[in-house]
């Protein structure tokens, strides 16, 4: 091997590396923040089969869906 080329190799795991971490820590940083966004320009009706399709879907689970179908009927 020679110089230049063991040179690049560790430059390209350096930047293969401090792109792993910087992956890590955005993608840590996502979820830590359990806030709420209610969109109040969509329709209560509009609301209400969005979440019927999300729980037919399986995204949510029928407790989520009693949660948030209460939220919404509540104005909350």
């Amino acid at each position: 091997m020679t110089r230049s080329y063991v040179t690049a190799s560790y430059a390209t795991a350096a930047t293969i590396a401090a792109s792993l971490v910087a992956a890590a820590l955005l993608l840590a940083s996502c979820g830590s923040d359990h806030t709420t966004v209610t969109n109040r320009l969509v329709p209560p009706a509009q609301s209400e089969a969005d979440l019927k399709r999300a729980l037919d879907a399986g995204a949510i689970s029928q407790s989520e869906y009693n949660d948030q179908i209460d939220k919404l009927r509540s104005g909350d």
